[in-house]
């Protein structure tokens, strides 16, 4: 079951104040979004979207509101939204979800749940330099309901040390995507992978990525060298050919 309840606020206090903070006329209409989703695991989600963006969301393990805008936009979030209580409108949305949840349960308004596989995909963070610490970024999407596990292996082995994990994030069809960065410094012939595990899956699904090179200035003029002298090698051929085909019609 999903229960997603969502507010759209236009031209609020909050919003009036972010828009001045920005530095942008008032005349242009805006979305901020209030996103509560209530779970039936007890799990609940909260957060503010600014135009379809994430501003901040609550951390309920360090009993926290966290920004996530951009520092340049915004170098003091707190000072903006401050005044608004979220983090004790969050608790007052937490407990509003259990009893959400239970009256759906006694009203019988409990379909099956709907559960969408996620997709997975690997890649670097930056441009893989041998020998410079990089990160390697595990990205999860389009999964419903919002509860993964996510693991990964070095040359087969499990990996315990340099991992974190995002939050889970809402998407406009009501999936959520994650992020799983793994820190790591590149070796030559090093293989790396990450497994996703859902209930949406009947199997775990795992994406791999093995440390490649780009080549090094030297390496790419001996191979534009080869082409060239390749080239000339088979034009050289086909001149004797032709040259030979000729005389013999002579």
């Amino acid at each position: 079951m999903r229960t997603i309840c969502s507010s759209n606020m236009k031209l609020s206090a909050a919003l009036i104040l972010l828009l001045h903070s920005l530095g942008t006329v008032a005349q242009f209409v805006h979305d901020i979004t209030y996103v509560i989703g209530c779970f039936e695991n007890t799990t609940t989600t909260v957060e503010y979207e600014f135009d379809g963006e994430e501003i901040l969301h609550i951390d309920d393990d360090r009993q926290e509101v966290v920004y996530t805008v951009p520092a340049y936009l915004m170098p003091d979030p707190a000072h903006i939204f401050g005044d608004l209580h979220i983090y004790r409108n969050a608790l007052k949305a937490k407990r509003a979800c259990v009893g959400v949840v239970a009256y759906c349960k006694v009203e019988g308004i409990d379909p099956e749940e709907v559960k969408d596989p996620p997709e997975s995909f690997i890649y670097p963070e930056d441009e893989v330099v041998l020998g410079l610490e990089n990160s390697l970024i595990c990205f999860v999407n389009h999964f419903f309901p919002p509860s993964i596990n996510v693991s990964w292996t070095k040359n087969g082995l499990p990996v315990s040390e340099g991992l974190s994990f995002s939050q889970y994030y809402p998407n406009n069809d009501q999936t959520f995507h994650r992020f799983s960065t793994l820190m790591f410094t590149p070796s030559k012939g090093d293989v790396y992978s990450c497994t996703v595990e859902h209930s949406a899956l009947e199997t775990s699904k795992t994406r791999i990525w093995d440390v490649e090179f780009p080549k090094s200035h030297q390496s790419l003029i001996a191979d534009v060298y080869c082409g060239v002298g390749l080239c000339l090698g088979l034009l050289g051929v086909a001149v004797g050919t032709f040259l030979i085909v000729k005389g013999l019609h002579h």
